[in-house]
């Protein structure tokens, strides 16, 4: 390589991405990285060497190898060899990302950043939210850092507020009483932005009667630690959630088990009034005209996904944030009914029914409409989405790009569509018509 073009390599801004070890959040660092890549980054995604293995698995021994500046890493995740058909326990998942993710990430950045390395300086860190380690290997090489939510605005307000609540003596629960005893019923009145919130509306760890549980630890840890961050960004967009983002803004699915197995005669019953697979692109299967209503666990992915095709929901949270998301698509946005955690046939045949046949259920698909014409201006060049992305781009992870810098550079993104502001200022019409231009040339 010439000095002309060590240059050139040394002048690219660098992202390296690590995502939480699970598909729905690989996924959405993809789609990130994937807009980072297109402004001009140099991007390294940092995989553990499981999912590594099941990419290549599911898609081939070449299918990661990548564009020259779009290069896949990875770490070990510390566990045991396992089946990679199989879904990793979530439980020693979090306990091995406290214990042991550090020392081989850190690594990976000295490497990344080794005289030898063909690879321009790492610049920044885009860390997924539930992986708090990286902040430490941040710190300790002197590298900004920004973490990345894939979760809604109100479910990392729920989250937000578990150290409160532990400190409280609200949780962890005394004991398995109070599962049943109505004291999940408990209205929490104080969450900024958040209102008529139960105990049980909060993210599913709230529920646990083990302090040492190994998911709640790592998210008190989360918590606590992402305001340490240079900046967050989180998968939403502004007039979805615009109460929480601003109580935000002035703050200082992973599934345990087997693949299930379907009878075969459930097969046969239901062949000519349905279709079977064991796994399906999502996103196209929503924006099909065919699709009248959607059952989903309520995973954030999911419910963004479906509202941007203008789909209802039925809604049957199992964990996580898939409660406070169920909460908030049922009740606040009007797009979707919940299903009873004691479901019988009998039950599913009514509710689906009354999404399908019933003035209620046409109300529903016509909110589900205007969120998604909302979604659709969130992400068009000047909607709230597309300006976060470009203020992130420019305040957080490559400053000094264009001549208008000196104006990004006295804020930090706002929290609409992709980062929690840490200011109350608005973006100048001047910024936003140079955000149109740029975008406008590709840029």
């Amino acid at each position: 390589m010439d000095s002309s073009n060590k240059a050139v390599v040394t002048d690219k801004p660098h992202a390296v991405c690590i995502p939480y070890p699970a598909q729905s959040h690989i996924k959405a660092m993809l789609k990130l990285s994937k807009l980072l890549h297109h402004k001009g980054f140099h991007i390294t995604f940092v995989n553990t060497e499981f999912n590594h293995q099941r990419f290549l698995q599911s898609r081939g021994p070449n299918s990661l190898d990548g564009l020259s500046d779009f290069r896949f890493e990875t770490i070990p995740d510390g566990l045991p060899p396992s089946d990679l058909n199989a879904t990793q326990d979530i439980a020693f998942l979090c306990d091995s990302i406290m214990k042991n993710f550090l020392a081989p990430f850190s690594d990976l950045l000295v490497k990344l950043n080794g005289a030898t390395s063909k690879n321009p300086p790492v610049t920044c860190i885009i860390s997924d939210g539930f992986m708090p380690f990286t902040i430490t290997a941040a710190q300790e090489l002197g590298i900004p850092i920004v973490m990345f939510f894939t979760i809604s605005a109100c479910s990392l307000m729920g989250f937000m507020q578990i150290p409160s609540l532990k400190d409280k003596g609200i949780i962890p629960l005394k004991d398995e009483s109070y599962f049943t005893n109505g004291y999940l019923d408990t209205v929490i009145d104080w969450i900024p932005g958040m209102k008529n919130i139960r105990l049980r509306d909060l993210p599913s760890l709230v529920q646990t009667i083990d302090p040492n549980d190994a998911v709640f630890k790592l998210v008190i840890e989360a918590a606590e630690r992402a305001p340490k961050a240079s900046g967050i960004v989180i998968h939403t967009f502004s007039a979805l959630e615009k109460e929480v983002l601003d109580a935000l803004s002035t703050m200082s699915d992973l599934v345990v088990g087997e693949s299930t197995i379907l009878p075969p005669e459930f097969e046969v019953e239901s062949k000519e009034r349905g279709f079977i697979a064991s796994w399906c692109p999502q996103e196209e299967v929503l924006n099909h005209p065919a699709v009248g209503g959607f059952i989903t666990h309520s995973g954030w992915n999911s419910t963004i996904e479906s509202m941007y095709a203008g789909v209802p929901m039925l809604c049957w949270p199992f964990l996580g944030d898939q409660q406070t998301n169920c909460k908030y698509t049922c009740n606040e946005w009007g797009i979707g009914m919940e299903i009873d955690n004691d479901v019988k046939r009998e039950k599913v045949e009514k509710i689906v029914r009354e999404l399908m046949e019933t003035e209620k259920g046409k109300k529903m698909k016509k909110n589900a409409m205007e969120w998604k014409k909302i979604a659709e201006e969130a992400t068009c060049p000047l909607g709230s989405s597309s300006i976060n992305f470009n203020n992130l781009h420019r305040a957080h992870l490559c400053k000094k790009t264009h001549k208008h810098d000196d104006v990004y550079d006295k804020r930090i993104a706002q929290s609409c569509g992709f980062c929690v502001k840490k200011t109350r200022e608005t973006l100048a019409p001047e910024v936003q018509a140079c955000d149109h231009l740029l975008t406008q040339r590709g840029l």
